[in-house]
């Protein structure tokens, strides 16, 4: 037993330890968040993987354990009732608590026993190929050798090429030339401070090394590897999860190093979607989804301005992460009818790109400065969304009581 009370402690958006009771209780609340089961389409789209509808498809979400993946868990295991394989990197309690990731993933192995899904989650490093040997293997030992869906969704600061062993490193940069952006930091006191940043541009293999993380290389190689193990059912549907955002974060974001690879990852999906639907009549996609406060985007200058303006124009009218995976989801399995635009892209940004909403919040970014921003941005919001992404200021917890924080990995019945 190692129980003790568990307190934010931090710099800016990062914290020390995890809250184990508050990530259970955020994993049950976007779980109760989750409208009941979808009817099944009447007749199947011909799309429709075939092994859906008789015990649940089977599932694999790739990062599964934090932000738009771990919604993606949570709505397929609630809504779609799938049943199947988790991957994430997550650190074990040790001197230190675990990864909120790690509470995460045992709060939903245990909510997916409690509601009779066959959910396994397994622990390391998705980028190499052992770990997609261990899950093909464990496609086809348990899961009857037929995967319905795949969705991915990895975010990391590097990846090492599991050919040439060369370790490649993401970097956030513009490309071209250096950027300035007005940016939101908090004191030690937790006072809100609006700050400018300028960010060099890229150089030498910046670009290529952050293609090689956060492009399309490793999903094709999850496909690739699956298919060759004759993995991939009739149908069969994989979805990277992916973002565009504002003109006002473009020059960082989706015309900067991180945008080049999400057009890598988009290249990658059309590739993809005409090989599966020539093999297996499936098809890939990427999916754009919108704004949220995540541990990947508040690394990034000018995003948590913008989401606590974003946040501000629209109040709740925001749509959760487990609302536009549930979204995701009805789309996959033709309980609606899969919204492509022009490139081939399920958008479920478009509340947030709407051209009044857009024109509302940049107005508010012309005016933002440290004496404004209370008036402007929703912060109280916002820090308290940073906090619950470490299991903190979720309601109905007792911050004031021990806690266990020796949580073991969950492992699957037999």
């Amino acid at each position: 037993m190692s129980e003790r009370v568990i307190t934010p402690k931090g710099r800016g958006f990062l914290f020390l330890d995890s809250h184990p009771v508050g990530c259970r209780q955020l994993v049950d609340d976007m779980w109760q968040a989750v409208p009941a089961p979808a009817p099944a389409p009447a007749p199947a789209p011909p799309s429709a993987p075939a092994s859906v509808g008789r015990e649940g498809p089977v599932a694999l979400i790739i990062g599964s354990s934090a932000g738009y993946g771990l919604a993606a868990t949570i709505a397929g295991l609630a809504r779609v009732g799938i049943r199947g394989i988790g991957v994430c990197f997550e650190k074990a309690p040790a001197r230190r608590t675990g990864t909120a990731g790690w509470y995460r993933t045992a709060a939903t192995a245990r909510l997916a026993r409690q509601y009779g899904r066959d959910m396994v989650f397994l622990n390391g490093d998705a980028f190499g190929d052992a770990m997609k040997e261990q899950v093909a293997d464990l496609l086809a030992e348990r899961f009857g050798g037929r995967l319905d869906y795949l969705v991915y969704s990895v975010a990391a600061p590097r990846r090492t090429d599991p050919e040439t062993g060369t370790v490649h490193a993401s970097v956030l940069r513009p490309i071209g030339a250096q950027h300035t952006t007005k940016t939101l930091v908090f004191d030690e006191r937790g006072t809100p401070e609006i700050t400018e940043v300028t960010t060099a541009p890229a150089e030498g293999d910046d670009i290529e090394a952050t293609v090689a993380v956060m492009g399309g290389a490793d999903w094709e190689r999850w496909n690739t590897h699956l298919a060759e193990r004759s993995l991939l059912a009739e149908g069969f549907t994989t979805a990277a999860l992916s973002y565009i955002g504002s003109p006002l974060t473009a020059a960082i974001y989706r015309q900067g190093t991180i945008g080049a690879a999400k057009a890598h990852l988009e290249a990658t999906a059309r590739r993809l979607d005409e090989r599966l639907g020539r093999t297996l009549g499936g098809r890939a996609v990427t999916s754009v989804n919108a704004a949220a406060v995540t541990q990947s985007s508040t690394a990034i200058p000018g995003i948590a301005l913008y989401v606590g303006l974003l946040r501000g124009v629209l109040g709740d009218s925001m749509v959760p992460p487990i609302g536009q995976l549930v979204e995701l989801w009805d789309q996959l399995t033709g309980a609606r009818a899969l919204d492509l635009d022009a490139e081939g892209r399920v958008r479920l940004d478009t509340w947030e790109l709407d051209p009044a909403v857009q024109s509302s919040v940049a107005e508010r970014w012309s005016m933002a400065t440290s004496d404004t921003i209370t008036g402007l941005a929703d912060l109280d919001w916002f820090s308290e969304e940073v906090r619950r992404l470490y299991g903190f200021s979720v309601p109905g917890v007792d911050y004031a009581a021990a806690v266990e924080t020796d949580v073991p990995w969950p492992v699957p019945t037999t």
